[in-house]
């Protein structure tokens, strides 16, 4: 896996020193989750029916931020030529670019977290341990397809068009199991075992056929 953890160690260090993807998507989630704050004025019992709504479809549009950042970097200086060419398996990469993606998100979540609270009056009546693995799991299936198709838009004139066209389809299955296992979680009104578990069959489906489809579509022409 050295391939993988050089290029990881590569997006950190950009990333740190430009701060592009995080700032965008830490002040996209943000200003959308204040709009709805104060949009909706929602007392206590509404706001937890309606905040796993509001907290995945910031997320999903924030993401794309960074889904396309990823890859946009590699096309400057041929970085994506010298990729093609570099010793080992292709999954290597793909694995990195979705490891530090998920890792973005989940930064940006652990920053969200406190304001949707504040924002919301938000307590989990349900177990905590749930929230997190459904936090988890669909952070997860949001970022392997999108980094799939960013890699696989990545050399479209209208790439920052042409991934939400491509990703937020196919993700609607995934967020409405997000939205429900959350909503179910924060309001205790039902078991979001059944939700839980297709959202974790989502993710392996869509992580086995990224990684066996990626060494196509990163030779492609």
């Amino acid at each position: 896996m050295k391939i993988a953890s050089a290029t990881l160690r590569k997006d950190f260090r950009l990333e740190w020193r430009s701060k592009d993807a995080l700032n965008a998507m830490g002040f996209f989630a943000l200003l959308t989750i204040t709009i709805f704050a104060f949009a909706f004025e929602p007392n206590a019992e509404e706001s937890r029916r309606i905040s796993g709504g509001i907290i995945w479809v910031a997320l999903l549009f924030a993401s794309v931020i960074a889904l396309n950042q990823a890859w946009s970097r590699e096309l400057r200086n041929q970085v994506i030529d010298a990729l093609r060419l570099a010793p080992g398996a292709a999954t290597q990469i793909f694995v990195a670019k979705l490891i530090g993606n998920f890792l973005f998100v989940c930064f940006v979540e652990a920053i969200l977290a406190p304001v949707m609270i504040a924002f919301y009056n938000l307590r989990s009546i349900g177990p905590a341990w749930q929230l997190v693995v459904t936090f988890l799991l669909g952070t997860w299936a949001l970022v392997v397809v999108g980094t799939f198709f960013g890699a696989l838009t990545m050399r479209t004139r209208s790439r920052e068009v042409m991934l939400p066209l491509l990703l937020f389809p196919i993700a609607v299955p995934a967020m409405i199991a997000m939205v429900q296992a959350t909503t179910f979680i924060l309001t205790g009104e039902g078991s979001p075992d059944l939700w839980m578990k297709l959202l974790a069959g989502y993710d392996v489906v869509f992580t086995t056929a990224s990684v066996l489809l990626f060494e196509i579509v990163l030779h492609a022409e």
